[in-house]
């Protein structure tokens, strides 16, 4: 029998004999604040293990893999959950703040022109460039975050954010123009 079925058999009969038990063991795992179940997370990692079963290395221990791969679950979410509850106050500051930065002069009076001119401008941008805004500058994401979610070298992702900052600030002082001349 070659390892990828061994694999798939394994992990077949593990989920369907053991399911219940993973299930109490997300659902002890998982605090009332996520928005996700037991269920929810068992499935996603049943796909993630599934689709993997064809590696050419067989799992030795497959009641280690699933449940490690069923904590280590739990833990993305967990992670991602605190994150989208802090960043969702701290979207319209730390997007205030790129402006401050990359407009250093702006007076308080502007701050929500700024504000609506750098979503605009944000828009516009690239989706590369507009994504490591994103990620970075809003959202709190660090180079090695993004680098290990997307496969892009820090380096490539710390030139385009360069870039994007570049092209918002050639677009701030655009549109700063605009406005005195009026």
């Amino acid at each position: 029998m070659s390892a990828e079925t061994d694999n798939y058999t394994k992990l077949s009969t593990f989920f369907s004999d053991e399911y219940r038990s993973l299930r109490a063991y997300a659902k002890s795992r998982i605090d009332d604040t996520t928005d996700r179940d037991a269920d929810d997370i068992i499935q996603d990692v049943a796909v993630n293990v599934f689709s993997r079963a064809n590696s050419t290395l067989p799992i030795e221990n497959i009641a280690a893999f699933v449940y490690r791969s069923v904590r280590n679950r739990i833990v993305d979410i967990m992670r991602s959950g605190k994150k989208e509850r802090t960043m969702e106050g701290e979207s319209e500051k730390n997007l205030l703040q790129l402006g401050e930065e990359l407009y250093a002069d702006t007076e308080q009076m502007y701050t929500d022109d700024l504000t609506n001119s750098l979503k605009e401008e944000i828009e516009n941008l690239k989706q590369p460039y507009r994504e490591i805004i994103i990620a970075i500058d809003i959202e709190g994401y660090s180079y090695k975050e993004i680098s290990i979610e997307t496969g892009i070298p820090q380096g490539t992702l710390m030139s385009r954010r360069h870039r994007a900052l570049s092209l918002l600030l050639k677009a701030l002082e655009s549109k700063k123009e605009k406005y005195t001349k009026i």
